[in-house]
This record gives C-alpha cells, structure tokens and sequence, in this order.
C-alpha cells in the first residue's frame, strides 16, 4: 500500500473545507453524505462543521450508478433521504468525483425537489475522469488517476477501515 494522502493532511484539509463551507451563508443546510464511500469523510467534515459555528442536519442517500460495466449507465436511487428539501441550502458530500454521474443526478434531484441550492464537497477530485457538467465547490484534494482504497472507499469491501487514502501497489 502506497499513502497518497495521510491522516494529518485530511485533517487539515477536512477542516480547510469546513471554513469555506461555513464562511458562506445557508438556508437551513442539509448535509446528505452520499454512501457508501463518503460516511467517514462526512463524519470528520460534520464535526468539523460544528467546530466552525454551523450545526446542519445530515441525511444519507445511496445512489448506484454501475449496472453490468463499470462505466456506468443510469443512476437509480438505493436508499433515499427522508428530509424535506424545500428551500433549504443542500450540501452533498461525497468521497471522490471522478465521471461526475452520480453527483450530477443527486444534484438534478435535490434541485427538481425544490432545494434553494445544492452545493457539493468531495474529499478526493480526478478532474481527468469527468463525464457530466459538474464540479463540485469544495475539494479537498486533487487525486492522481489511481484507483484509490481507504477513509471510507474500499476495492471488494477491503480497506474502508484506513485511516489514510492509498493506493494498492503490486509487489512483485
């Protein structure tokens, strides 16, 4: 296992983007971390958001958006949140943005339910992977183009335990 990004960076990062986050104004902000991937990301950056001031409420969506191949298709919705959206100032929080699908729909759909705005925050950006018009308004870091394992994202459920983002690397 190669480190990309250790604890002490996330940390630090985690928290730069709780600033930004806070320095702008919400209209009673829902934070809904898109799973699986994200929840430890979501749980530093919602404690971090309290450090900054902001005490949001926090939901839970799980989109898919793979079928048979691995380049995805249509995104359907496995598990949707149950907050009213109407209104309020919607932050999704996700742990990498690579094709954009995903987080373009869930945006589209909080927008289509009547969100005031819908703004995005990723742990990890690979900007040479986007498919969809999206970007998301807080990143913490720019990932290199490697498959990426820990802090939450795993390779067959192996490795979400990690508290820092590697990569695996062959040994022979």
């Amino acid at each position: 296992m190669e480190t990309l990004f250790d604890e002490d960076r996330i940390r630090t990062e985690v928290r730069r983007v709780a600033g930004e986050i806070a320095a702008r104004e919400h209209r009673d902000l829902l934070v809904i971390s898109v799973l699986k991937g994200s929840f430890v990301f979501a749980a530093d950056l919602i404690r971090a958001l309290h450090e900054a001031g902001l005490a949001p409420e926090v939901e839970f969506i799980s989109l898919s958006s793979y079928g048979a191949g691995t380049e995805g298709g249509s995104v359907r919705v496995l598990r949707d949140i149950e907050s009213e959206v109407a209104g309020r100032s919607v932050l999704l929080v996700d742990d990498i943005l690579e094709s954009g699908r995903t987080l373009a729909y869930a945006r589209d759909l909080m927008l289509s339910r009547g969100a005031y705005s819908v703004e995005i925050a990723v742990l990890l950006d690979k900007l040479h992977k986007r498919k969809a018009a999206v970007e998301a308004d807080y990143v913490g870091f720019v990932c290199p183009d490697h498959f990426v394992v820990g802090y939450g994202m795993d390779v067959g459920h192996a490795f979400r335990e990690l508290p820092f983002v590697g990569r695996v690397v062959d040994a022979s």
